[in-house]
């Protein structure tokens, strides 16, 4: 019984143990599974067919709103309470069920839908320990951006002792490693073979989130899985994600329902003292059931009042919000200028509940890499022995070289001129690229070479060299082979000086065919100026007006269309931009320059950085307040070198402490933790795959697409939320408020004012097109002047359209026009008759005027606060009167009284009442009364204290031509000398390249398992790299 509990989790009492070590062998399952280790089961979808219905009713009637009518209809069951008929709560209840429970179906499947597609990838799905592959010496390569943002080729190396043996054995190995953690760098733990105990680095692991490239197979132990990886380790929470909007409306909620028993008290006591001083006046004809006194009359009529007192709590409110959210979600998904043609990829909401918060934001959170740059690196420029190259227009032919890479681009023929004309000065600096680097050759067929760089900088130098005559070709543990303008030459590789975060630099020490010694260096200019000859000094200064006059280095991975634009439009929206990246402290400063985040006026500039793990404690406790501080007080924030987890932390600490509304934006799988955490999560659709896609709210292709996503549709969604929700509560108070004035007039006996079927209609039928209609197509101004003035989004950032304020102004309103809406036709019909005198007004002529006079006044308030009109707002506005007089004339008709007598009984009420003038100047007298101080007031305010949006529709009227469309110009600046070099490297490859067990090739007795043969990175992408841009003071070691 234990074990059958323990498999549906129903197990209780058991304490979880936290894990210390793990401990793995390799083909003994039993003993695997006897620890109960995280499997990789990924359950996708909420529902299934037989959970479906009960699940989706407990979490509807969790709503305190759908709770409440529920309770409603239990109380209009019992005959001595309720004076309303079942069905004015039924029907409006199973309406707002169905919609609800449809829509969420239909989430869940996409949802379902949508996730299975991560499994139809190339991605590993779980850690696994490297034994063997289908490359020389069990070697694999990795693109690791799911990972770390970057996309680079990286080397995971097998552990030699394991080459040898047959993985089809019971038992092969026994591991013990670390327990689950999120160090992404960092892997301990050793394997035990045959009695000897082996050391186990992040070098021989593969991580869940890598991408194989070209590796057609390989085995591995699986290490962790599922929750337990290092990436899922690092993706942070899911928490449920709820709109400001939805917070204020819980409380607001729960406010109207502390409203509703004080006018219900107020009513019922009301109704004790009448029954106390004039009830056994009517006792002759009203006789009083046996029991029943003033006190227990009184009580009764408290719930009476609750029952018919209960549209203050409007039950459609959050269906209408509903509908209105996903309307709107439709207009992103449905926007042609958010789709990127060049990808194919529209955008999309992915989340149907947050589009008003997207008029809210006041922090961005971005990435860099595949963010606000584009993932593809080229080789522009170069400068010389002082002469620059690149500056041409007119594309290169590289036909003259048989081994060129066909991708390569490049513009400048004078270059390809000085090397096939032998220029010493020019080969020598090809020669260098072509043997300083760690990248690995692979010729899968004659004449086709494929590089696998470890950095994609270092792949653009050695592409570059290649297509101008200087073909890396192959190397060994001891040499370089390169064909060098045709001519097959292989240099003796004496040393590799690898590259690290101190030196910035890489060197090589090699011997050519001549028995010359030669000691190559590259890395960045601030680096090799320090160790250049005296004698090199003018050359110095003609590279270095180059490098000012260019503004980066040869290889540049170039921002993405529109970002500096973007930067500066949210910018002028009062929306504060953070940039998070991984990248380090030089580039990613770059980075800040080229989106004019960063500026050459900007004099105080200060960064505040640790230089190892121990020191970086900004995020602790004590010290994340002076943090917050500090980065407020600056126009920009860049924090670099930040794990996934530390950005999700960074977006929670101004969640916590400055009350703003947040937006992460990112494309990798770095950055789910952000995205998780944030209020909003926008995904890129970029080269780092699909992990940040699928975890965020809204997703595009381009960084650029998120001033249309704010400025345009964040905006307009939160005004026409704001709209709805003031419309919303004005017209169900106003209608609320008329019952409460009523109840002094009928002896506190909880009678309606309306007829029935107007109760049940009046929010389902009379006023739900109208309002939705608002809610879907009304603006203030279209997205050119949206774009043309960003200071329209304030009101958004700081709560102006809908706020407890306004809300309280809300119910002001509607009881000024409920006592217009009572008094004025109580007045006029008081003591009246027909002007042919045949009959004297009664109880329903009474309640027709009050019903049709204020669905008339809420119309007009609706015209009032629609500045767009459509034919849609029209034809539901005029049609929903229509229907109206349509059905008080069908229902109170003859023939309906005598088929349904007990349900129609307001016989003859339309025809005799409608026909009368006085009810017609009533309704116009109530009408003008209900709007003139609204008008007043609007005028008064915009001539007096008009609003950024009152100016901005002033001149749009005044100037009636629309501003030009807003042009994405390519930002060009006079930059001081900034650059580096290798952002994207790693120490380590020095050593692998000279090592001899790294590149001997041994006979295969193993079968490959896939029959393909081509790369598949040579089949989609052509090969671009990465910028070098950085700098430092390092020591002066070659």
């Amino acid at each position: 019984m234990g074990s059958l509990l323990s498999q549906l989790g129903l197990e209780c009492g058991r304490k979880e143990v936290k894990e210390e070590e793990r401990h793995l062998r390799a083909n003994d399952r039993e003993f695997n599974l006897s620890y109960e280790y995280a499997d990789n089961a990924i359950k996708t979808s909420k529902y299934n067919i037989f959970t479906f219905l009960p699940l989706n009713l407990f979490e509807q009637f969790q709503r305190l709103a759908n709770a409440y009518f529920l309770f409603l209809l239990c109380l209009q069951l019992i005959p001595e309470i309720s004076s309303l008929s079942w069905f004015t709560t039924v029907v409006p209840l199973v309406l707002v069920l169905s919609m609800t429970m449809a829509k969420d179906g239909s989430d869940d499947i996409n949802r379902h839908r949508s996730l299975s597609l991560v499994f139809i990838t190339l991605f590993l799905q779980a850690d696994l320990l490297l034994l063997s592959s289908s490359e020389p010496l069990n070697l694999i390569y990795i693109e690791t951006a799911e990972l770390d943002g970057c996309v680079s080729v990286a080397f995971i190396i097998f552990l030699t002792v394991v080459q040898s043996l047959n993985f089809s054995c019971p038992c092969v190995g026994e591991v013990r490693c670390e327990p689950p953690n999120n160090r992404l760098d960092k892997f301990t733990g050793t394997l035990t073979l045959k009695g000897e105990m082996y050391s186990l680095d992040n070098e021989r692991v593969l991580l869940r989130g890598c991408t194989l490239r070209n590796t057609q197979w390989c085995f591995g132990l699986v290490v962790f899985g599922g929750p337990d990886t290092k990436l899922m380790q690092n993706c942070g929470k899911t928490t449920l994600k709820r709109t400001s909007i939805d917070r204020l409306m819980n409380v607001l909620v729960l406010s109207i329902f502390g409203f509703l028993a004080v006018m219900c008290l107020i009513l019922a006591v009301g109704n004790g003292i009448w029954e106390y001083q004039e009830g056994s006046k009517f006792a002759a004809f009203l006789p009083k059931q046996e029991g029943v006194n003033a006190p227990f009359s009184a009580f009764l009529t408290f719930w009476s009042y609750v029952i018919i007192l209960n549209t203050v709590v409007p039950i459609s409110l959050y269906v209408s919000v509903e509908i209105i959210r996903l309307g709107n979600s439709f207009y992103i998904d449905w926007d042609r200028k958010m789709y990127y043609p060049k990808s194919d990829t529209p955008a999309e909401a992915r989340t149907t509940t947050l589009n008003e918060e997207l008029g809210q934001i006041k922090y961005i959170f971005s990435d860099k890499t595949g963010t606000l740059t584009q993932n593809i690196m080229t080789f522009n420029k170069c400068s010389i022995n002082g002469k620059s190259y690149g500056e041409a227009w007119q594309k290169v032919d590289f036909s003259w070289n048989n081994l060129a890479d066909p991708k390569f681009c490049f513009h400048d023929h004078s270059l390809v001129e000085v090397v096939r004309e032998g220029n010493p000065e020019v080969q020598a600096f090809f020669r260098l690229l072509a043997l300083c680097h760690t990248v690995m050759p692979e010729e899968k067929k004659e004449g086709e070479l494929y590089y696998q760089a470890q950095s994609p900088d270092e792949g653009a130098l050695v592409t570059a060299a290649r297509n101008f005559g200087f073909v890396f070709r192959s190397r060994t543990p001891e040499s370089i082979t390169v064909v060098e303008m045709g001519e097959l030459v292989t240099y003796e590789l004496l040393a590799v000086l690898d590259f690290n975060n101190v030196r910035k630099r890489m060197s090589v020490i090699v011997r050519s065919p001549e028995g010359k010694l030669t000691l190559y260096c590259k890395g960045a200019d601030t680096i090799i100026f320090e160790r250049l000859n005296p004698s090199c000094s003018k050359l110095k200064e003609v590279t270095t007006e180059h490098l000012n006059l260019l503004g980066s280095t040869a290889v540049e991975d170039k921002l993405q269309d529109g970002v500096p634009q973007t930067i500066e439009q949210l910018s002028k929206a009062d929306i504060k931009i953070w940039v998070l990246t991984g990248d380090k402290q030089e580039t990613a400063e770059n980075i800040g320059y080229s989106c004019n985040m960063l500026r050459e006026e900007m004099t105080e500039v200060f960064i505040v950085s640790a230089n190892t793990a121990e020191e970086a404690f900004a995020l602790e406790k004590d010290m994340e307040m002076e943090l917050l501080r500090t980065a407020c007080m600056c126009q920009t924030v860049i924090c670099c070198r930040v794990t996934p987890l530390q950005k999700a932390q960074v977006v929670e600490l101004v969640k916590k402490y400055k009350q703003a509304i947040t937006l992460a934006i990112g494309d990798g799988a770095n950055d789910v933790s952000m995205i998780k955490a944030a209020h909003i999560g926008v995904g890129i659709s970029g080269q780092e795959g699909m992990q940040a896609v699928l975890s965020s709210d809204f997703s595009f292709a381009q960084f650029r697409y998120l001033q249309r996503l704010l400025l345009v549709h964040g905006r307009w969604s939160y005004l026409r939320m704001c709209k709805f929700l003031r419309y919303f509560f004005y017209k169900n108070f106003t209608f609320t408020f008329v019952h409460f004035w009523y109840g002094f007039f009928c002896g506190f006996s909880a009678q309606t004012v309306y007829d029935e079927w107007f109760i049940t209609l009046y929010n389902l039928v009379y006023t739900a097109l109208p309002v939705l209609a608002l809610s879907l197509f009304d603006q203030d101004v279209n997205d050119r002047w949206s774009f043309q003035y960003p200071k329209l989004y304030a009101p958004g950032q700081l709560n102006q359209y809908f706020s407890k304020r306004a809300f309280v102004y809300t119910v002001l309103h509607s009881g000024y026009s409920s006592l217009v809406l009572f008094f004025i036709p109580w007045a006029a019909m008081y003591d009246t008759v027909r002007d042919d005198g045949k009959d004297i007004v009664d109880y329903q002529s009474f309640a027709l005027l009050a019903q049709t006079c204020l669905l008339i006044a809420v119309s007009i308030q609706l015209g009032l606060d629609t500045h767009y009109w459509t034919s849609v707002n029209q034809f539901f506005l005029w049609g929903s009167l229509c229907v109206y007089f349509a059905v008080i004339f069908t229902m109170y008709s003859n023939g309906m009284f005598l088929i349904f007598t007990s349900s129609f009984p307001f016989i003859g009420t339309a025809r005799n009442s409608l026909n009368q003038p006085n009810v017609w100047l009533t309704m116009l007298l109530t009408s003008i009364l209900c709007v003139l101080p609204v008008v007043a007031y609007r005028f008064l305010r915009i001539l007096l204290w008009p609003t950024v949006n009152d100016k901005v529709r002033y001149k749009v009227r005044q100037d009636k031509v629309l501003p030009p469309a807003p042009r994405r110009v390519q930002a060009r600046r006079a930059s001081t000398r900034r650059s580096g070099y290798a952002f994207s490297h790693a120490q380590g490859y020095g050593d692998l390249v000279t090592s001899g067990r790294f590149l001997r090739w041994t006979p295969k007795s193993r079968p490959a398992l896939f029959s393909q043969t081509d790369s598949p990175l040579a089949q989609t992408q052509p090969q671009f790299y990465r910028t070098i841009n950085e700098g430092g003071e390092p020591p002066l070691s070659p």
